[in-house]
């Protein structure tokens, strides 16, 4: 029970006011003076008391008894069915041939805003790998290129990157995007990243022979690595060049990137604690500190699925300096 924050009778003090009242021992008009209300209002507990007993000291809910124009509970209970097979606001309105702000309200209502609280469609699927090496998980993430500092750093919104124009009333950007491949072993969960010009097929066969005499400095032998079915994994070049280094490449299901979701949740730490955690003045100022932040990673922070320590606590040959 929520009582107003300047109620004059707390439930307490009502229950006071019946007894002193209810007894004869008070009369009306000492009791209302007593608790600094008017005489209406202590007739109006003493009625609600003599009705309902205990029950009638306790506040009521400010919601009228009859809303004639409230969704009726079949229709909400259609809404939240639909919304469970993950259908959005505008389908279910089409389709229930409702307003869009009614069933949005509905959803709201019911915690079914937002797609997050949907129950989930199947439990988690939590795994690793028994040895170092085992299974190497390789995805890129996307990050765009910093040409001048942003407002943020500098207080001034009128700084901008040069742009080039398009048509006559349409400017494009020229800062482009830069590319971080990263690399980490399901079993230790060491890590390897490096900040690439593009995702091209070549790059990521370098990017993929770098990642193993990373890993091959820290005493472990790849033998797997699993990917998502981007083009550069899925060409010519890439097969060759795992093939060659005696790698059994392993994709993800379509569209499932759970599958791979060691690699994902690994960009979610770079991007919050290294891309995003600080103003950049530019890309280079960021590149440069990638280094530090993996051996951090690496060898200092402690990780949740390793009983909070490092990865490196897991590898069998002495850590040492990140190169």
């Amino acid at each position: 029970m929520q009582v107003h924050a300047r109620a004059p009778l707390s439930p307490i003090g009502r229950r006071r006011v019946v007894e002193r009242v209810g007894t004869k021992v008070w009369s009306v008009a000492a009791a209302a003076e007593a608790a600094g209300v008017t005489e209406r209002t202590i007739y109006r507990w003493l009625a609600r008391f003599r009705d309902h007993g205990e029950a009638g000291l306790v506040d009521r809910p400010p919601v009228a008894r009859r809303q004639p124009r409230r969704t009726p509970p079949e229709r909400v209970s259609a809404i939240c069915a639909l919304r469970r097979l993950q259908m959005t606001a505008s389908e279910i309105a089409e389709c229930l041939s409702m307003a869009l702000s009614t069933v949005s309200a509905v959803l709201l209502r019911e915690g079914l805003g937002k797609r997050s609280r949907l129950a989930p469609l199947e439990p988690p699927n939590r795994y690793e790998r028994r040895r170092p090496g085992e299974l190497v998980h390789i995805d890129i993430k996307k990050l765009g290129r910093i040409v001048v500092p942003g407002h943020a750093l500098t207080g001034n919104r009128r700084q901008r990157a040069p742009r080039i124009s398009i048509d006559h009333d349409h400017k494009r950007g020229t800062a482009g995007w830069e590319f971080v491949h990263v690399a980490i072993d399901d079993h230790t969960r060491l890590a390897y990243a490096e900040v690439l010009s593009d995702e091209k097929a070549s790059t990521a066969v370098g990017f993929l022979r770098r990642a193993l005499a990373f890993f091959a400095r820290h005493g472990v032998q790849v033998e797997r690595v699993m990917t998502d079915n981007g083009s550069a994994y899925r060409a010519h070049q890439h097969r060759l060049a795992c093939q060659r280094l005696g790698l059994k490449h392993l994709f993800t299901r379509p569209y499932r990137p759970r599958t791979n979701g060691k690699a994902e949740r690994f960009i979610q730490t770079l991007t919050r604690e290294w891309a995003k955690a600080r103003l950049y003045a530019n890309s280079a100022e960021r590149t440069n500190t990638l280094t530090a932040w993996l051996n951090h990673y690496n060898f200092t922070r402690p990780h949740g699925s390793l009983a909070h320590k490092p990865p490196g606590s897991r590898l069998t040959k002495a850590p040492g300096n990140y190169t």
